[in-house]
């Protein structure tokens, strides 16, 4: 499929890593912080397991679970958003 996504994913995720660092480090963040790395890079994870499927079904099944961590990573990075 798109070897540009696949990297952007990966680039999303180290620089999500790397944000979530400069996060105070109350244990209300840490707790968003350890969430926001989770799903951001579990999505590329996804996408990649996606690339070598042995079916459609399967495919898109990774697929799905990616975009549905991304919508998660979208709402961490707008609680922060709300909160700083």
């Amino acid at each position: 499929m798109d070897e540009g996504l696949g990297k952007r994913l990966f680039d999303f995720g180290v620089r999500t890593v790397k944000y979530s660092r400069m996060l105070p480090k109350t244990k209300e963040y840490q707790i968003i912080s350890y969430q926001l790395i989770k799903s951001s890079t579990s999505s590329g994870a996804n996408y990649e397991e996606a690339q070598g499927s042995i079916s459609k079904p399967g495919f898109f099944n990774k697929i799905n679970i990616s975009l549905k961590e991304m919508r998660e990573t979208n709402y961490w990075l707008r609680i922060i958003k709300g909160h700083l």
